[in-house]
Formats: structure tokens, C-alpha cells, sequence
């Protein structure tokens, strides 16, 4: 069985490229348009991964990640913040919360794959 994968950004255009290069990779992709819109979808069922923008409206991942850390049902789901945001402050703000990766945008189809692949182990 393949892997889920939950992509959390309020674009749908990067959804759209990020959903097609895990596709293509063989994951089975869930999409969010925010973090509000991701907890919802977070009801019981298995997610090997998230990939979560840092900016969105309504909730922004950071919060979205520390709310998700909550949730005894994915508190150990890795979660990759994909995003513009590069410096430092933001970073540790991300680790803090319990980011396990931080890609920064535009990024390269590999470097998403290569996290997926060490990350989306359960």
C-alpha cells in the first residue's frame, strides 16, 4: 500500500506541482488549502507525512504544526515545511514546533523527494 502524503498550502498551483511530483513517485496525496483545513482532514486515518506551508491565512503552519503535535494520532507524524520563509528565526520557530524538514521555495522536485523518502518511513 502506498504511502499518504497530507500537502497543506493555501496555493493551489504549488498543491498542484508538489501533488503531481509525489504522485508520479507513487504516494497517495491529500490536499489542504490551510491549516484550519488541514486539521479536518486529520480524522483517524493514517498520514505517513505532511508537507505545510508556512504562510497561510486562517492558520499558519507553524500554529497548524504545534496543533498537529497535539493530536495523539499524529504526534509522531513528520511534518516538512515547504515555504518562502528562510531565516533563521523562522526555522527554529519550525524545529520547535516539531518540523523535521524545512525546504525553502522555489525548491527542486529531488530535494521534496529525497525528504519524503527518509521521512515517510511508518
Amino acid at each position: 500500500m502506498s504511502k499518504t502524503i497530507l500537502i497543506v498550502d493555501d496555493s493551489s498551483s504549488l498543491r498542484q506541482v508538489v501533488n503531481l511530483t509525489l504522485t508520479r513517485a507513487g504516494y497517495q496525496v491529500l490536499e489542504a488549502v490551510d491549516g484550519e483545513d488541514a486539521l479536518r482532514q486529520l480524522d483517524g486515518r493514517k498520514i505517513n507525512l505532511i508537507v505545510s506551508d508556512v504562510n497561510m491565512p486562517r492558520m499558519d503552519g507553524i500554529t497548524f504544526l504545534t496543533r498537529v503535535k497535539q493530536l495523539p494520532r499524529y504526534k509522531f507524524t513528520p511534518v516538512v515545511m515547504l515555504t518562502t520563509e528562510g531565516q533563521a528565526e523562522k526555522k527554529e520557530q519550525g524545529r520547535a514546533a516539531g518540523a523535521k524538514a524545512w525546504i525553502v521555495k522555489p525548491f527542486s522536485p529531488q530535494v521534496l523527494l529525497d525528504a519524503t523518502a527518509k521521512l515517510a518511513l511508518a
